[in-house]
């Protein structure tokens, strides 16, 4: 009998923690906390040494989920989306020579049970690899010196087995589509024109960063496809990589070369928040069958092309309509796991991904240990990570504290470390450098309590994210510097989430959008300022029942829309949003 008891208790233990690892929800949040290398182009770092990386695919292969992205001298792989392993490999062979374009936007294709990859080039003597154990870091040439080059090219294996190739990145020529033999990579016939920018149409296709200071014309780049049910969805970015408005658009088809429509609004677009930009990117399943979509978001400070990445939840709708959610885009996300898929888009717009955690913190007091010239402490929670403050030193010991302003509920914190005079050997790839510091919280600041300890950490963590296993009470919130991998401690977004435990804000009472015929692409929006609000999401599309785009505004109660179909109507709806939720978002209002 107690043998027997014993066992029933084992399996009782055993039980309750099975019901707990299901009932913890891993989360997320952008930019990826990835350990990304430096730019290793000298003339691109004039400006500061700074890490950099952008044009991202993702595939699943064997279980695993593989990222490669540009100029990054290796890949991660990870089996949960959340801890990533980088393998260093260089895919350049000795006749390609140079550096500077190590595996610049690379396609990645999955033939049977072969992962392929190429880099861009213009010319014809770059190897197409292969491998059946990437993690193994198993490579072996397919092809050694490809015939066929393209620059942002991408590969696609149709259910039929037949293979593609796209590629193209201009401002003059168009996106170019071809078959290729899967066994010797030869084209069969010649390339086919995919599709060219209609920025006269399209508003969001302008280039510029408000999308009408438009002194070049927009470049179409960064290709990819997605095959749905029967139809085939062709993703290109646009306008330019240096803009918040950076997005990928869509075109849809029956065949993998068309003929294609184009649809009036991007697939992803991050207009707002901390961290902007969507474009370039590459869409995948998880193993559990959701969709994302990964794509480049900007900083683009000490050069333009310095730049993070961002994963988004995507998916496709009941009739065929393909979405990707980048509202809160760079608050806490959760990860989908056995018990959560998260395939649905909710009917009401929100996003079953969301955490409802908020952003605690923005432009509240801070306090700092030092302050390097005019790099000041409010620029980590000013939600633009362009900006940033630098502590003078990179020593142990400096600190930044922020005031939450009331006791709240702090369930994550999210550190986003700036490159402030880092050191001049950081060209290139670093897997030899590490983070380390400490968070405290306290009720009243002057009794404080370890809420994170990382002072014996040994990985790169430029982009730190962590939920707190329990939240907790605070209404202070202090990181302390132990170690920095170079530099000053400097840090452009000290965030922190979680639910003010307070009331949600107000609705919007007055909304309106104001379109003229002069531009049809652009409006005028407006709406009647709500008090107890720090952001808006303004979202929008051509169906009152598929507003799946949005686009956040802090601080002020009117925006410069220039992003429509000039030759659709478009529906609007406005929420509210401060530290403790979220409004009820305002009646949906039609622009013609």
């Amino acid at each position: 009998m107690k043998i027997v008891g014993k066992i029933s208790m084992i399996w009782l233990l055993l039980l309750c923690t099975i019901t707990a690892l299901h009932a913890q929800q891993k989360t997320y949040c952008n930019p990826v906390n990835l350990d990304y290398g430096y730019t290793p182009i000298p003339n691109f770092s004039e400006w500061g040494r700074h890490r950099a990386t952008a044009d991202p695919v993702m595939v699943t292969y064997k279980g695993d989920y593989y990222l490669f992205s540009t100029n990054q001298w290796g890949y991660w792989w990870s089996s949960d989306m959340l801890n990533w392993n980088y393998i260093p490999k260089k895919f350049l062979r000795p006749w390609n020579g140079g550096v500077y374009d190590e595996l610049c936007a690379p396609a990645v294709g999955i033939i049977g049970d072969t992962m392929l990859v190429f880099g861009s080039t213009y010319t014809s003597n770059f190897t197409i690899w292969m491998s059946t154990n990437p993690k193994g870091n198993d490579w072996k040439p397919l092809v050694d010196s490809f015939a066929l080059g393209g620059w942002d090219p991408s590969f696609f294996t149709d259910d039929d087995g037949r293979f593609y190739m796209y590629n193209g990145s201009s401002n003059k020529f168009p996106m170019y589509g071809i078959e290729l033999n899967r066994k010797t990579m030869q084209p069969y016939g010649t390339r086919k024109e995919m599709y060219l920018l209609e920025p006269w149409r399209y508003g969001w296709q302008r280039f510029g960063e408000h999308m009408d200071n438009t002194f070049l014309d927009p470049f179409i780049e960064g290709s990819h496809m997605t095959k749905h049910n029967g139809k085939y969805y062709l993703q290109y970015g646009a306008p330019g990589t240096e803009f918040s408005g950076y997005a990928d658009g869509l075109l849809v088809g029956t065949g993998p070369l068309g003929p294609f429509t184009a649809q009036s609004d991007p697939l992803s677009m991050k207009l707002g928040g901390f961290a902007r930009g969507a474009g370039h990117g590459a869409t995948f399943q998880d193993v559990y069958n959701n969709y994302w979509h990964i794509s480049t978001m900007i900083v683009c400070v000490k050069n333009t092309f310095e730049r993070r990445l961002g994963i988004w939840p995507t998916g496709f709708d009941a009739d065929g309509t393909m979405w990707c959610n980048t509202a809160f885009g760079d608050y806490p996300h959760k990860i989908p796991g056995a018990n959560f898929t998260g395939a649905a888009y909710e009917k009401n717009g929100s996003s079953p991904y969301f955490t409802g955690w908020m952003l605690l913190n923005y432009k509240t007091p801070v306090q700092v240990s030092s302050t390097l010239g005019a790099y000041n402490a409010n620029y980590a929670v000013d939600e633009n990570i362009k900006t940033y403050w630098s502590a003078a030193t990179g020593n142990k010991g400096e600190w930044i504290q922020t005031d939450l302003g009331k006791l709240s509920t702090v369930n994550a914190v999210q550190i986003n470390y700036a490159d402030q005079d880092v050191a001049d050997d950081r060209l290139g790839k670093r897997t030899d450098q590490y983070h380390q510091y400490k968070l405290y919280y306290s009720a009243d600041g002057k009794k404080w309590k370890v809420l994170v300890n990382k002072s014996n950490n040994k990985t790169d963590i430029p982009h730190e994210y962590v939920e707190l296993d329990q939240a907790v009470q605070a209404r202070y919130i202090r990181l302390e510097n132990i170690h920095m991998p170079t530099g000053k401690f400097a840090v452009s977004g000290l965030r922190v989430f979680g639910n003010g435990n307070g009331n949600k804000p107000d609705a919007v009472k007055q909304f309106i959008v104001l379109r003229t015929e002069k531009d049809k692409r652009s409006a005028y929006i407006k709406w009647s300022p709500v008090n107890n609000a720090y952001a808006y999401n303004i979202y929008y599309g051509t169906d009152p029942g598929k507003l799946y785009n949005c686009v956040m505004v802090h601080d002020f109660n009117e925006y410069w829309f220039k992003a429509m179909d000039s030759q659709k109507a478009y529906y609007f709806t406005i929420e509210a949003i401060n530290e403790n939720g979220i409004s009820t978002r305002s009646q949906i209002i039609k622009a013609e």
